[in-house]
């Protein structure tokens, strides 16, 4: 691997900060037994069997008690050897045993330290590595279910198997280059066209799965827009299934932006209820007005709001004009139940897709959450699908560039043999074979400690 580290122990508190009944200090470093020895007034724990025992001061006297573990390389989740002290969850006393460790030899990890050991120490791939933070990070059970198939390998399984592939073509292919004056009858016997093909194949396969898990991770930023008292509020309320925002009769109750998440199908969606768009002298609305279009800006779709009472008009065309020309939008036609229409999916200005609903009830509401999963692509996530990161999506795109491009000029070899390198060094990238260190310290930098 190409990130060199010292070969140091470190430690640092793996469970949540504040009160617990159990907090957990985790150790991994070289030759980490006679620290156990220590902290334990020279008792030898046995490898993978809980000893139950004192942890002792520089002068003998206890700090806690609880259970310690020691893992002995290469059989941890580092691939060095690991120690695990089980104690009781209070924050004085787990600092007090932090201390101890440090002063036994050992430095407080640094982020996502214990886990780029073990992508160092080649027990994960890179892949693997960020699930982990995935799975800690998890929104949803479907996403949990998702991040643990890559920390399985689930999603690393794939990519070798393309990587194997491309290998495999990549030796035909510069094999001819030692006989230029066959190598288009060559390749042609050996259809390296057609095994081209059914890579271009099984990368789109794969492209599509990772998609659903970035959309898993991810989820969507909505943004809820309209003039004011349309009942952006209580469409808030009704998506949260709960009372998260002030509703009220009177225009311009909503001052801020208001927010709250919620799982729609296993993914995650960012709420955004945002303050009536009008004109006003009110300095405080205004500065709500200009907080909602900040929203907008970072949003990944927007929901446009209209009394369905009333003909959209001057100043829904104002808001349109102002929405940014790349961002989805849906139009909600609210308040049905008192304009008596019923609920379903209809057609906003321009053809642009539209829901009747009513907030208040709530009819037509899962109409609408269904029409934002369409509005970013996600057909539901099944037991194939493990999650994946943005950056993934981008070695995925780059490989598939690079092999369309290899399909256009593979009678021309050596332009053929480099796009099909090309292709192998973005797919390796995603489970770290190929990766920048630098890139490598941004991804472990983001993990919590402890891990």
């Amino acid at each position: 691997m190409s990130l060199a580290y010292t070969p140091v122990p470190i430690c640092a508190i793996a469970t949540a900060p504040g009160r617990g009944g159990v907090g957990v200090i985790r150790i991994s470093g070289p030759g980490l037994l006679p620290m156990a020895q220590a902290l334990t007034g020279g008792k030898t724990p046995r490898p993978r069997h809980a000893l139950f025992t004192d942890f002792l001061a520089a002068d003998g006297s206890p700090i806690d008690n609880g259970l310690l573990l020691y893992f002995p390389a290469p059989h941890s989740f580092t691939g060095e050897d690991v120690v695990e002290l089980q104690g009781h969850g209070g924050p004085v006393v787990m600092k007090m045993l932090l201390a101890r460790c440090v002063e036994l030899g050992a430095r407080l990890a640094e982020p996502g330290e214990f886990t780029k050991r073990a992508f160092l120490n080649d027990k994960l791939d890179l892949a693997q590595a960020e699930s982990v933070a995935d799975l800690i990070d998890a929104a949803s059970e479907t996403a949990a279910r998702g991040a643990l198939k890559s920390l399985k390998g689930a999603f690393s399984g794939e990519i070798h198997h393309l990587v194997d592939d491309l290998i495999t073509l990549r030796m035909l292919v510069e094999a001819t280059l030692d006989f230029p004056e066959e190598d288009i009858d060559f390749l042609e016997k050996a259809d390296a066209v057609g095994q081209l093909h059914a890579l271009q194949a099984q990368l789109r396969r794969v492209q599509a799965t990772a998609r659903q898990g970035a959309i898993l991770r991810e989820g969507m930023t909505v943004v809820l827009v309209g003039e004011p008292n349309v009942g952006k509020s209580s469409l808030m309320n009704a998506l949260a299934g709960d009372e998260v925002a002030i509703v009220t009769d009177i225009a311009g109750t909503t001052r801020d932006t208001v927010r709250e998440e919620i799982v729609v199908e296993g993914v995650p969606m960012h709420i955004i209820d945002t303050a009536g768009l009008r004109d006003t002298d009110d300095v405080v609305e205004r500065i709500g007005i200009e907080r909602t279009w900040q929203a907008v800006e970072k949003a990944d779709a927007v929901l446009v709001l209209v009394d369905s009472r009333t003909t959209p008009g001057a100043a829904v065309e104002a808001i349109l004009a102002r929405l940014p020309a790349r961002l989805p939008r849906v139009f909600v036609f609210n308040k049905i139940d008192l304009s008596g229409q019923s609920p379903g999916l209809a057609e906003g200005p321009g053809g642009a897709r539209a829901v009747r609903l009513s907030a208040r009830t709530q009819a037509g509401v899962s109409e609408l959450k269904a029409q934002l999963l369409e509005l970013i692509g996600y057909t539901g996530a099944d037991e194939g699908v493990y999650l994946a990161r943005e950056r993934h999506l981008d070695a995925i795109r780059r490989a598939g560039q690079h092999l369309e491009t290899a399909a256009g000029v593979w009678q021309q070899v050596e332009l053929f043999a480099e796009e099909l390198r090309l292709a192998q060094n973005a797919l390796s990238e995603i489970t770290g074979s190929f990766t920048p260190d630098d890139l490598l310290g941004v991804i472990f930098s983001r993990f919590c400690i402890g891990k």
